[in-house]
């Protein structure tokens, strides 16, 4: 690619470079050429024109603010996702074990905690501490 680029910036060295290829080499070459030119200029009027649509819609979004009394400040700031609100739900509680007056409790996900593994392990089993 940086030979394109070079070739692209100095005439004299594209001109050398066309010496080396035949007519119908350098017809195809052109063509390519030509093809890519085509589709580049495609491409950016598209983008002027998505980008002129964002404009006008932008324009649209702050006369209704303007008419609305609020500020783009007041806005943003209404508008703005709480903290809180992108957590997931709590999980209630399965499980409930009180040992020497302390209450602990588990969801029943994740690794099993000590005190309900120790509580296991002695012989005890699930039900016997599930909530009802």
């Amino acid at each position: 690619m940086s030979l394109l680029v070079e070739l692209a910036g100095n005439k004299a060295k594209a001109r050398a470079a066309g010496k080396e290829l035949s007519v119908a080499q350098l017809e195809n070459l052109i063509a390519g050429f030509t093809n890519a030119l085509e589709k580049a200029k495609e491409e950016e009027a598209a983008r002027e024109a998505e980008q002129a649509l964002k404009s006008a819609r932008a324009e649209e979004i702050a006369s209704l603010i303007a008419k609305s009394g609020l500020t783009m400040e007041e806005v943003a700031l209404l508008t703005t996702p709480k903290a809180g609100a992108t957590k997931g739900k709590t999980v209630e509680p399965k499980y409930r074990l009180v040992v020497a007056g302390e209450t602990h409790e588990w969801t029943g996900r994740g690794r099993t905690p000590k005190v309900f593994q120790e509580y296991f392990d002695a012989g005890n089993s699930r039900e016997s501490v599930e909530i009802k």
